[in-house]
């Protein structure tokens, strides 16, 4: 895989632009079952509840989403992230646009 962030300053709140009713993602690094994804969410796009098979950390630059894990809710603004445990049922819900950064460990 060709990787377009290689060797370069990765601007997390310019990486993507919020497009209209969608969500888009870019992967900057992925090795096994570790990866770094960039995402930008327009406002009230969701990603439906699921599990992974390894940690994942949200951090959220810029916007506000709302992340459930395992019925728990959790609401997050730009610059604040939470850890989402292996195999925990999670979602997500664009509150406004907002951008962020998923970090599987």
């Amino acid at each position: 895989m060709s990787n377009v962030f290689a060797k370069k300053v990765i601007s997390l709140q310019n990486a993507l632009t919020v497009q209209p009713h969608a969500i888009v993602s870019q992967t900057v690094a992925e090795n096994g079952d570790t990866s770094l994804t960039l995402f930008a969410f327009d406002q009230g796009q969701n990603i439906a509840s699921h599990s992974a098979p390894v940690d994942a950390v949200v951090l959220v630059t810029q916007g506000e989403a709302q992340i459930t894990v395992s019925g728990q809710k959790f609401t997050l603004h730009a610059g604040e992230m939470l850890l989402m445990p292996k195999g925990e049922p999670h979602s997500l819900q664009a509150v406004n646009a907002f951008k962020m950064a998923l970090f599987k460990i």
